[in-house]
């Protein structure tokens, strides 16, 4: 499939990809539909769709992560799912080391065999729950787009992050009643409100949001709570 939106989109945002970026994503697109057929992996099948919802989504934080780290980061992707916004983000930065994490076998095992078939290096997918993740500290930017609220998403993914690294969490719809309901697990885990950015979608398909929360300082060996506990108690 031909994505021309995608490669618009990447222009008017001064996203870098070349012609061999565009068929990695395209690749991934193709794939994704076929094992989609046989394995439950998105509710998104309409390759206009994954376009819009999946890539381009995906892709909007490029332009973030740039203003936020330049070109030497880690990223980590929590409750990747299918491989978004990880796998798109990873063949924007092919250089980078990049981690998935999800709780599924199938949804990871997907993942692996989807980046090695596009050519993807330095990139690991693990089936894990973030609360029995051990990497703590290491990473510079963690992405989530996982629908859980932001208190939720944010004891998943501080633990992780080095001090004065960033997560980037991809939120739809209105949020700022979720964000103020999140200040004190913000407070809590060591971080700070930076920033978000409202977007648009291509064709009127809706808007996403990018809220950016800095980690200032070291989040307590308590967090994440074990597995469960932040979802049915979120801070």
């Amino acid at each position: 499939m031909k994505f021309e939106l995608l490669r618009q989109f990447a222009k008017d945002n001064k996203i870098e990809l070349d012609d061999h970026q565009i068929e990695q994503i395209e690749r991934f697109a193709d794939i994704l539909i076929e094992k989609n057929k046989v394995m439950n992996l998105t509710a998104i099948t309409d390759p206009d769709q994954i376009e819009i919802k999946h890539m381009i989504d995906s892709l909007e934080g490029v332009p973030i992560i740039k203003e936020l780290t330049g070109k030497d980061f880690s990223l980590l992707d929590i409750g990747c799912g299918a491989g978004f916004p990880g796998i798109p983000l990873k063949i924007a930065f092919p250089e980078n080391r990049f981690v998935l994490l999800d709780s599924l076998n199938k949804r990871i095992n997907f993942v692996n065999d989807a980046a090695r078939e596009i050519g993807l290096n330095n990139i690991t997918g693990i089936a894990i729950r973030a609360e029995d993740f051990k990497e703590r500290g290491k990473f510079d930017i963690c992405t989530s787009r996982a629908v859980a609220g932001i208190n939720v998403l944010l004891e998943y993914s501080m633990p992780f992050l080095k001090v004065g690294g960033y997560c980037l969490l991809y939120k739809s719809g209105e949020y700022a009643e979720e964000l103020k309901s999140a200040a004190n697990a913000i407070k809590i885990l060591g971080g700070e409100f930076q920033c978000s950015y409202d977007i648009e979608l291509p064709v009127n398909e809706g808007r996403r949001s990018l809220i950016v929360i800095k980690k200032i300082a070291e989040t307590s060996d308590k967090y994440p709570r074990r597995a469960g506990k932040p979802s049915k108690s979120p801070l």
